[in-house]
């Protein structure tokens, strides 16, 4: 008997020893085996606008992080009455659970239930593969140990609510609520709730959008089990069993009218935030960014349109981006009508200008310098610089031309004379301060006959100055992010640097809507205010072949650029017609997005304002009569018909055989007394309208000589 008791004992013993070594190996095991970092999930990246709403998420796992606290009771006892009914109660494994479901296969001969916790499971999708072999199971039972020592069981729940997948490219049951239900998890009813936990165990079969009925048996199969575990009473199983499958899926779309200026979200994150593509996809930030949706759509749609595009076939390009005038948020960007993810952003490549350049090298600076006003005359002739000699579109040419007719007409000559007087260095210097630098140093600059060429991006942004008073801002696509805990990771910085006064840019914001109105960008139709500047470059082997066509505009809110022609022109690729088409583009663009549209341009309360331009009509019928009046004897009356423009002065010249002389001005009426005139050596007289903007006289009238008789 005392042997037996010895023999008992020392068994009893060597159990324990090997209970405890083997749990100290688990523990140390669990502990190699179980890698933090993997704990740490993927979840989306929201691009949200400045309301919240979200546009679109990046994502490698469509997944929204939700805390236990923000998950409803029932929705969590649905997840534990399917998947684990003794959570609770168990350390990981349920020895129950297992035996229960050797007996039942035994008895079916095959495999008809599982075993598994929810513990478990964290540990399957977390840290093993999909293997089937005892050492993946001895590893899966080693982890779950493990984790259910390292965590509560509130938060193992959390872990796999966010982590399981649901099928469609949802992960985790806030991402799975937003695409059946379009809610947030804390507003599941009790039958949403089940329909969820009905799903993980096979998500394609399962799937309510693909297998409703499915979907709908294994829901109420959760409801039993929810009733069968004291979670509910009979009556409302019976009742939550009774309801409809009542979706409200909102799947994301990839949709392609967004690709470029996602792509466009990333570079910036990378740039300006040091954070990787791959970082975006999976850390869970929310980037509220400047994008107005609508208008990044329509932009889209309107670009799939051959008609806009002049091309000699189909593959003629384009690229279109809009800035937010205040704050320098980019509104909108279009990277090409082929655009691919990752692929060429035209907002971003070098083209030649052509003469959207002028108002930014040429008539900006000569302003800013006092050399020249709106209405100084410049020398319009075909002029010869050394070997360079330029030569208005037309090949006509008026002497003499005030800037703002240069730029309503896009005249050539005056904006290469102009540079000429000016200086080069003092274009580049503005250039320069307009976030533009070349290393062009010939007079070709004024026509924007360019080394490199300018990006849309780049005169969009050159525009803005324009458009705010002459400052310059950088353009942002990212107006904020914040990571998933909330933290402000970065702001866009909204400083601003001068470029132009406030005059300088109310004078050229008033030419370049005299472009718009009867200019060289009356193509198509906006109904707001809209200034801008058209430009068109060609090629040598046909001079009717055109290379780039451009318009570069603003309203009082907004400033873009469309730029079309061919990533490669050839003699088989080039566009055949010029920047009419690029106007009407984007005034088609404004016309269908902007739903208030801006009357008028606001002039800042400390600048002049730019007066119309004068427009000098003939005078051809000159008509001179006499009459006798008391005390003044005879008297001529002249009588002409007048411009409409009460501001046209009219000169009246007195001509006799050796002289001619001026004898009165008069504005805005077509008449004039003279009294005391010798009926007998009456002189002939003629008039000269007068233009007091440029200081300069009109074609002279028919003459004419007052006869009595």
């Amino acid at each position: 008997m005392k042997k037996r008791i010895i023999y008992l004992a020392l068994i009893f013993i060597l159990t324990m020893v090997l209970s405890l070594t083997g749990y100290i190996f688990i523990i140390y095991a669990g502990e190699y085996v179980i890698d933090n970092k993997k704990l740490v999930m993927n979840s989306a990246t929201k691009l949200v606008n400045q309301d919240g709403e979200v546009i679109t998420k990046l994502f490698l796992e469509n997944r929204e992080l939700v805390t236990i606290s923000e998950i409803p009771d029932h929705v969590e006892q649905a997840f534990i009455s399917v998947e684990d009914t003794r959570f609770y109660k168990h350390h990981g494994i349920d020895v129950r659970a297992i035996l229960r479901a050797l007996s039942r296969d035994i008895m079916a001969r095959s495999k008809v239930e599982g075993g598994s916790t929810i513990t478990q499971q964290l540990a399957k999708n977390i840290f093993l593969t999909d293997e089937k072999t005892l050492l993946r199971k001895t590893k899966e039972l080693i982890i779950a140990i493990n984790l259910e020592k390292k965590y509560s069981k509130q938060e193992l729940l959390e872990m796999y609510l966010n982590r399981i997948y649901f099928g469609h490219g949802a992960y985790g049951v806030q991402a799975a609520s937003k695409l059946y239900f379009n809610k947030d998890v804390t507003e599941l009813t009790v039958e949403e709730g089940a329909l969820l936990a009905a799903i993980p165990k096979a998500p394609s079969n399962y799937s309510p959008i693909l297998h409703p009925e499915k979907s709908k048996q294994r829901r109420d199969l959760v409801i039993s089990l929810m009733e069968e575990k004291g979670y509910m009473t009979a009556e409302e199983a019976v009742r939550f069993q009774g309801k409809t499958l009542k979706l409200n899926v909102q799947q994301l779309s990839k949709d392609p009218y967004l690709m470029t200026y996602v792509d466009m979200v990333f570079e910036e994150a990378s740039e300006k935030y040091s954070l990787s593509n791959e970082e975006l996809l999976r850390g869970g930030y929310t980037i509220t960014v400047p994008m107005d949706k609508e208008l990044q759509r329509i932009a889209f749609e309107l670009f799939q349109n051959e008609e806009y595009f002049p091309g000699t076939d189909e593959n003629a390009e384009g690229a279109f981006v809009l800035l937010d005038n205040k704050s320098g948020g980019v509104l909108a960007a279009i990277g090409g009508r082929s655009y691919v993810q990752k692929g060429l952003n035209r907002v971003n490549v070098k083209r030649q200008p052509g003469s959207t350049i002028k108002p930014l090298a040429v008539y900006g600076p000569a302003m800013e310098e006092k050399a020249l006003e709106p209405y100084s005359l410049l020398v319009d002739k075909r002029l010869s610089y050394g070997e360079y000699e330029p030569k208005n579109y037309n090949d006509i040419y008026k002497n003499e031309i005030t800037m703002y007719d240069a730029i309503v007409e896009s005249a050539n000559a005056p904006a290469v004379w102009t540079l000429d007087q000016m200086g080069v260095e003092t274009g580049k210097k503005y250039l320069s301060k307009s976030g533009i630098s070349i290393p062009d140093k010939g007079l070709s600059i004024a026509l924007g006959g360019l080394k490199e060429g300018i990006s849309p991006l780049d005169m969009t942004i050159a525009y803005r100055a324009f458009a705010a008073e002459g400052k310059m801002i950088q353009p942002h696509t990212i107006y904020k992010i914040v990571d998933r805990q909330g933290k402000i990771v970065g702001e866009a910085d909204k400083s601003e640097t001068d470029v132009f006064s406030k005059q300088t840019a109310w004078y050229m914001t008033r030419m370049l809507e005299g472009v718009v109105e009867e200019g060289t960008a009356t193509a198509g139709k906006y109904s707001g205010a809209l200034a801008g500047k058209t430009g068109t470059t060609n090629v040598s082997f046909n001079e009717k072949a055109i290379k780039d066509a451009w318009f570069v505009g603003f309203t009082p809110s907004v400033v873009g650029a469309i730029w079309m022609g061919y990533d490669s022109t050839d003699e088989n690729h080039y566009l055949k017609n010029g920047s009419s088409y690029p106007t009407k583009l984007f005034k088609d663009i404004l016309e269908k997005a902007v739903t208030e549209k801006e009357m008028t341009f606001k002039a800042p309360s400390d600048v002049t304002e730019l007066e119309s331009p004068i427009r000098l009509t003939e005078v051809n019928d000159l008509e001179a009569d006499f009459s006798f009046k008391p005390f003044r004897f005879f008297t001529v009356k002249l009588k002409w018909t007048p411009s409409q423009d009460e501001r046209v002065q009219y000169r009246v010249y007195e001509k006799r055989a050796d002289s001619v002389k001026l004898i009165e001005t008069v504005t805005g009426v077509g008449f004039l007394e003279l009294g005391n005139v010798n009926i007998f050596s009456a002189p002939t007289y003629y008039v000269v309208p007068y233009n007091p903007q440029t200081k300069r006289e009109g074609k002279q009238s028919n003459t004419v000589q007052p006869q009595l008789f």
